[in-house]
């Protein structure tokens, strides 16, 4: 049988899928690709990270050879210039000339430019293509103030780039009163706005640009309200135009605001012409997300190859991260009272904001915004999509539940088969459960390549993995949390083989229980591990640790580092203080106040850390193993001494209790707090533990957690005295240690346990196990093995060496070599 010849035009991310879609549904086809960027189809997605490290080649969907591998003609930097219909034909700019049976147009859409004048001038940019981000990354090492028109995602993602780019000053700039209007309403976007300035981004609301200064280049930004920004550069992400220049000059019918008109089989005016993607107007909507894209891609196919598949109007949910801040919305977001009700929560203080709208009999949910935290966003829009009913609380879908823990993968087992669970690549909760149960895959890996879920954006990863371990519980299968793919253990049973082995260091432990040369997740973990059992110095084990452990200090974006000397319980005399002063002057180093009572020094270079931590020791300062997995500060209020309302003495508690646990290393930070009363001063019910003080003694609380997902401690004990505290505080922390997953904190160590914090009391304090002596006495040990890490260097010339920019750096620094200042950086002191 003759092949049909289908010509591409288009090799975005919406061309490429439909190319991967239909060879992989057929090979009765010639397909031709015509792109007009220089290089194969790249995620455009994920373009900002660009910026970060990642390679042109790293964004790319497939190498170059597969087009071959799947017999695909790919002409690259050469678009089509002309379709001739009556001929059936396309003619490219370098002269190529290709008769089609069927057209398929994906060329995708351009950055909207606004008509004002200057935008022609130097140092105003778009940002669309890798090219694009050349340009902006060569101008932007000589600029200092860099500005994006433009609030919405795309000008987010923008801004960040300019951050990460080190522009030191970056404004964002917006025609309408609140940041992404069409994603998020008001409150949320004030939320947003407020964590975006904290981050060092200037916001600018009601803003129309008249015109842009500057002779020959952009100077400045001039508003209608006869206001001025002076900027060095200006990147417009202001929206987007579909590209239909080719469809116009073709005859085929397009919108009056652009976009090619198409039908529910995607075809345009002429029935041999496909249209898709972000080019595509269907029924007045030009869809801007790449998962509606992959839809179109899907539905051509479909016809192509002999199916009935339609496209209907597709749902605009999404979830972001922009600059590092989780927003998201879905279904109704933006519906109001009466015709809803509506449950608001709100946390300024960690720039929270949590808002679903339900049906007024309170059955249904309707939709929502989330802002600061989105991990609930995978059920939420699957309980507005299968029309789940609501439990009697609704708010514990923003709030979580507060009965116990829950069992993982509870909820998305619950969904029906026909559940759309990955949008990007239109996989249902069915196909990746029967993908488990017929085919015998057991991770997330296998259904990536089986059924190409979570490929795409990769948002339902964890909805993945819980459907893929709910399916193989309830298949009876016994379900391993191993490390990777190097040691065939959870870390709970690797801690203790490396226990009963006596093992001290990693090629012991992987040479006895492991395979191959191990990983950037197995190694931290194990040097984790060793720490916990034989409290060595961490920078022994340098060769496995990331770079935070293995120079015992937080590194920055700018490639220095941070020094933070232990504080215990917030009390520091005034010589102290003045010792922290005059170093973070020899030092040049920029000052703060740590939400944990402390003080932070950055901007240390390697090389001065030692020298740095000497002077602090003989201060009397120790590490406050900042940059360690382990326990970071407890935290008190004035207590008793000084507090009209204190009820015993919290500061000296809190000191005892930080210096009994200081250095002991943990699955992942621990940080304590103690109240002198009631008022809780100290936040400590924030805490992994909070003491607080009562008229009959002390309360012990355990397993709250702060930062993106708060979550209150639950009471342990109540109304005992310090000795018993600490009795049960060993036991809690120990048993923690040694039975949590990896980079798990206190309060989801908690959430997945069976029984929850009923089973956690029998354990600590009804002794069920009958190992609490045994936890004791391990705790003892590492309390009476505690050393300063900070001084073990200094002490030791051989751990000294490792501090140093280059191998063969002498001891002494040449007084004739030094960084001069440039473009504002601090001028290092050699």
């Amino acid at each position: 049988m003759e092949k049909s010849t289908v010509v591409v035009i288009g090799n975005g991310m919406v061309g490429y899928k439909f190319c991967e879609k239909l060879v992989t549904k057929s090979s009765n086809f010639n397909l031709i690709v015509f792109g007009e960027e220089p290089r194969q189809a790249y995620d455009r997605v994920h373009l900002s990270e660009y910026f970060n490290g990642k390679s042109a080649d790293d964004l790319s969907m497939s190498s170059r050879s597969w087009y071959a591998e799947n017999d695909i003609t790919l002409h690259l930097a050469d678009p089509v210039q002309e379709i001739n219909r009556t001929d059936k034909t396309v003619h490219s700019l370098s002269g190529i000339t290709i008769k089609y049976d069927y057209l398929v147009l994906a060329t995708g859409s351009s950055a909207f430019v606004p008509d004002i004048p200057g935008v022609e001038k130097e140092g105003v940019f778009v940002y669309r293509t890798i090219e694009d981000l050349d340009l902006i990354k060569a101008y932007a090492a000589n600029a200092k103030t860099g500005a994006v028109m433009g609030g919405g995602l795309l000008g987010l993602e923008a801004a960040k780039a300019l951050i990460d780019l080190g522009i030191e000053s970056t404004h964002v700039i917006e025609f309408a009163p609140r940041l992404m209007p069409r994603q998020i309403d008001s409150a949320g976007s004030a939320m947003l706005q407020s964590k975006l300035k904290e981050l060092g981004l200037s916001i600018h609301l009601n803003k129309s640009t008249s015109y842009i200064g500057g002779e020959h280049k952009a100077e400045s930004l001039n508003f209608n309200d006869d206001t001025e920004l002076p900027i060095d550069m200006l990147v417009i992400s202001a929206g987007i135009r579909p590209r239909d220049e080719l469809a116009k000059l073709a005859g085929l019918h397009v919108g009056t605001r652009g976009g090619i008109l198409v039908d529910a089989k995607m075809q345009t005016s002429d029935e041999s012409i496909f249209a898709i993607g972000e080019c595509a107007l269907y029924e007045g909507m030009i869809y801007g997300l790449v998962a509606p894209g992959y839809e179109m891609a899907d539905i051509v196919v479909s016809q192509l190859t002999g199916g009935s598949k339609l496209f209907y109007s597709y749902d605009m949910s999404t979830k972001l991260k922009l600059i590092g801040v989780d927003v998201a919305s879905f279904g109704d977001a933006f519906i109001t009272e009466p015709d809803c009700r509506t449950i608001v929560f709100e946390d300024t203080h960690k720039g929270i904001y949590k808002r679903i709208n339900i049906t007024t009999d309170g059955k249904y949910l309707l939709g929502g915004i989330l802002i600061g935290d989105a991990d609930a966003y995978n059920m939420l829009l699957q309980t507005v999509n299968n029309k789940l009913v609501l439990p009697p609380n609704p708010e514990d879908l923003i709030l979580g539940s507060r009965g116990g823990a829950e069992s993982e993968g509870a909820g998305v087992m619950s969904l029906p088969d026909d559940a759309l669970i990955c949008s990007c690549e239109a996989v249902t909760k069915g196909a990746i459960c029967s993908s488990v149960t017929d085919l015998g895959i057991t991770n997330v890996d296998g259904i990536k390549k089986c059924t190409k879920a979570s490929t795409g954006c990769g948002g339902c990863v964890p909805m993945v993995k819980d459907l893929v371990n709910g399916t193989l519980k309830a298949n009876g299968a016994y379900i391993k949390n191993t490390i990777c793919e190097h040691f065939d253990y959870s870390r709970q049973e690797l801690y203790d083989l490396v226990k009963m082995n006596q093992l001290k260091n990693y090629d012991l432990v992987l040479d006895h229980f492991g395979k191959g040369d191990g990983c950037e997740t197995c190694k931290p973990l194990v040097a984790s591990i060793l720490s916990s059992l034989w409290n060595e110095v961490i920078v022994k084990q340098s060769t496995i640790q990331d770079s935070n452990d293995r120079y015992l200090a937080n590194i920055q974006k700018g490639g220095t580092y941070s020094v933070v000397p232990r504080i215990p319980g917030g009390e520091i005399t005034p010589d102290k203080l003045i010792v922290i002063g005059q170093v973070a002057k020899k030092y040049n180093l920029y000052t703060k106040i740590t939400g944990g009572q402390r003080i932070d020094l950055f901007g240390a270079h390697v090389s001065d850390l030692p020298l740095i931590w000497e002077e602090l020791i003989d201060a009397g300062f120790e590490s406050g193993h900042a940059y360690g997995k382990a326990l970071r500060t407890v935290k008190s209020c004035v207590g008793s001494t000084w507090c009209r309302f204190g009820l015993h003495d919290s500061v000296s508690f809190a000191i005892e209790v930080e210096d009994r646990y200081k250095g002991i290393r943990a699955p992942h930070k621990i940080k304590g707090g103690v109240s002198g009363c009631i008022r809780e001063c100290a936040e400590a019910q924030s805490k992994d533990f909070g003491i607080i003080a009562t008229e009959k003694g002390w309360n012990l609380y355990v397993c709250g957690n702060g930062g993106s997902k708060p979550q209150h401690a639950q009471i342990l004990a109540t109304d005992i005295d310090k000795e018993t505290l600490v009795k049960y505080l060993d036991r809690f922390l120990m048993f923690y240690i040694k039975t949590a997953d990896p980079l798990t904190r206190t309060a989801t160590w908690l959430n997945k346990m069976e029984g929850g914090m009923s089973y956690l009391k029998n354990v600590i304090i009804n002794d069920s196990l009958g190992i609490c002596e045994q936890l004791e006495e391990e705790m003892q040990l590492l309390v009476n093995t505690y050393h300063c890490e900070w001084k073990e260097v200094v002490d030791n010339p051989e751990l000294r060496k490792k501090f140093s920019h280059f191998v063969n750096e002498p001891a002494q620094k040449d007084p004739n070599v030094k960084f001069e200042e440039m473009r504002g950086q601090v001028k290092a002191n050699w």
